[in-house]
């Protein structure tokens, strides 16, 4: 059997709560999903969470090889079985936990994520940006409404400044819930994520401006002289230029690594950041 056409999987898999899954079916999709990525034959594609390998297969049709990240050893005893090593790489093991830079560079890593460790997920593969060339997930809706939102709208928010500091990020397509098994209860949608690079901001320190960012949305209803009290006195914001009566959401991403690079040189008037 040619290992580029083997089964997508045990036709008796049952999906797991536990995992997240739902499993895409719909060709339509399938195949407006392998179009938006446009895998090229030597590219370095990570899939994560193969499942029944909606996408594995015509993954591989466009490819040399293909890494795949699996969590469910049912799924992975199905893919040891169908296809050859020399073709797919299957890393068996949680992807919250699993080390993508060391797969090398250049990477492209795709996915149908499991909804239910999105967000966790996403911050961990933001470690891993200097090794990336570019991610596509498909996620729920509103996790991606949230990720591309900008300054002002109702959806921005820390997840949204902790990964557009690091990513260019667009919402390609909605996806129904038709086109899984078993339907979710919301729309979901393909998003593509690009390091930005050189283009980034500079951050003089990583965990002081999660800390600022967490802090300004944790009390996102207040305004920023309340928020950021503990960062940042009231002189300091006229020295920032940002308006200590603004909320967190009406900051900009490079407002709030102006106010982290300020805190962690030591600016005037914070108190020490409680580690």
């Amino acid at each position: 059997m040619d290992d580029r056409k083997a089964s997508a999987a045990p036709v008796s898999h049952i999906a797991r709560k536990r995992f997240g899954q739902h499993f895409l079916h719909d060709r339509h999709f399938v195949a407006r999903i392998i179009e938006a990525i446009n895998p090229q034959r030597s590219d370095r594609v990570v899939e994560i969470g193969p499942g029944l390998g909606a996408l594995t297969q015509p993954l591989l049709t466009h490819l040399d090889h293909l890494d795949v990240v699996e969590i469910d050893r049912d799924i992975v005893a199905h893919l040891h079985t169908q296809y050859s090593p020399d073709t797919l790489t299957v890393h068996e093991g949680d992807a919250l936990r699993f080390d993508f830079a060391a797969l090398g560079e250049n990477l492209r890593i795709v996915g149908n994520l499991p909804y239910n460790i999105s967000t966790p997920l996403l911050f961990h593969l933001s470690e891993a940006a200097p090794h990336i060339r570019d991610m596509m997930f498909m996620l729920q809706k509103e996790v991606v409404d949230r990720m591309v939102a900008a300054p002002g709208n109702k959806d921005y928010g820390k997840l949204s400044v902790m990964l557009q500091v690091k990513f260019a990020m667009q919402r390609l397509f909605i996806v129904p819930p038709g086109a899984f098994r078993p339907p979710p209860k919301v729309d979901s949608a393909i998003v593509r994520l690009q390091p930005l690079g050189g283009a980034a901001p500079a951050l003089s320190d990583e965990k002081v401006f999660a800390e600022v960012v967490s802090a300004g949305f944790n009390q996102r209803r207040k305004m920023l002289r309340q928020s950021l009290k503990p960062f940042l006195a009231a002189e300091d914001f006229t020295r920032l230029g940002i308006n200590a009566t603004a909320r967190a959401e009406q900051l900009s991403v490079e407002d709030f690594v102006r106010c982290a690079n300020f805190i962690a040189a030591g600016g005037v008037g914070n108190e020490p950041i409680m580690r």
